[in-house]
């Protein structure tokens, strides 16, 4: 899991809310599944600028309950305030900002919400028109935007959510901090739930380097033309200082992760997945003892060695000191990220075993 910094370098104030909207939704409802599917098991990669924007954001909530710190999202900022904004092009910036969500899974199953996007889509089409909305339609909006946002598995069980739910509109300061004490509650609990699920051997946990660096290039530039050729180089035949930042990255990771996990974890997967004979090296100086990246990565590593029908579905070594190397299967993450969402669940599951079946029966007589 990955989200880039989104705060600002002087003041925190974050530019984007996809950070907390993610671990309100999808965050929180695949640890659920995790806790609740008997024998489940999963690797799950947390990012280290996402795990301190979680944290960041769980400070801010629990320190504005207490009265002695302020939000520095904007979105949180509206869904508090007792004023809403008054200067229409705020008022514009906030409700264009509650429309950034999918039409057919935010939206449209919900037709409170649906009408409110109805009206605010009407609004902005004149911007002249936004002197004419009142302040109860922009709390119902970014009150619905939340609700819309909010973990399937938490519709289903908070009580608090219902109720709002099913009140649909006119929503109060008190309902507006019932909400906030849910997202307060989640973001709190998040990464506990993932340790946890680490520590009864639910799922194992893997780290990226800390601000997400590619590595390769950062140790150097021409690794560019292993995977591309052809593709045009920078004057500069090494990046300043690459190696010592690369060492940092991977370190200031694992110092991120373990703070906030209690261990350090064996696996690592780079940053997209960018990997080169060097980083595969420094991975492992760092004490990991597996990596993961892309099937292309080992496609083009066959291609260059005559080994067009190997398998992509085993770990792979490199001589000598060298993690163990994973390969995403991208036929199959694209089915599960894209394509599968589409289809009915029966269906869905039903041909993703077929799949897996089928790559146990052509795997399970390949040699070491």
């Amino acid at each position: 899991m990955h989200q880039p910094q989104y705060s600002e370098p002087m003041g925190g104030m974050y530019q984007l809310p996809w950070t907390y909207l993610h671990a309100i939704k999808d965050y929180v409802d695949m640890a659920w599944h995790l806790e609740n599917v008997p024998g489940a098991k999963a690797v799950v990669n947390f990012a280290p600028t996402l795990i301190e924007q979680i944290a960041d954001y769980d400070e801010q909530l629990k320190s504005r309950f207490k009265g002695t710190g302020r939000l520095k999202d904007p979105l949180l900022i509206a869904l508090d305030s007792p004023v809403q904004p008054k200067h229409v092009e705020e008022r514009k910036k906030l409700i264009s900002d509650c429309l950034r969500a999918n039409e057919e899974k935010l939206i449209s199953p919900f037709p409170k919400f649906a009408k409110l996007v109805q009206i605010a889509h009407y609004v902005l089409d004149e911007p002249e028109r936004v002197a004419y909305i009142n302040d109860q339609f922009m709390i119902d909006m970014v009150v619905w935007y939340h609700l819309a946002w909010m973990g399937e598995t938490v519709r289903r069980s908070d009580v608090r959510i219902q109720t709002l739910m099913a009140k649909g509109e006119h929503f109060d300061f008190h309902d507006r901090r019932q909400l906030m004490t849910v997202i307060g509650e989640l973001l709190s609990d998040l990464i506990p739930r993932y340790r946890r699920l680490a520590e009864t051997g639910r799922i194992e946990l893997s780290v990226t380097p800390y601000a997400h660096p590619i590595v390769p290039l950062l140790l150097d530039i021409k690794t560019t033309r292993e995977a591309m050729p052809d593709s045009e180089l920078p004057e500069i035949t090494e990046y300043p200082g690459g190696e010592e930042r690369s060492h940092w990255h991977m370190e200031e990771g694992l110092r991120v992760f373990e703070s906030y996990f209690g261990f350090r974890p064996n696996g690592c997967w780079p940053s997209e997945g960018a990997v080169s004979v060097d980083t595969l090296k420094l991975i492992s100086q760092h004490g990991f003892t597996w990596a993961a990246t892309g099937e292309n990565v080992l496609r083009n590593s066959f291609n260059l060695c005559d080994m067009q029908d190997a398998s992509i579905h085993k770990p792979y070594k490199l001589p000598g000191a060298s993690p163990a190397c994973f390969f995403r299967d991208d036929g199959l993450s694209d089915l599960i990220g894209f394509t599968y969402t589409t289809w009915g669940a029966d269906d869905a599951v039903n041909d993703f075993i077929n799949h897996l079946l089928t790559i146990k029966s052509n795997s399970e007589h390949d040699k070491d």
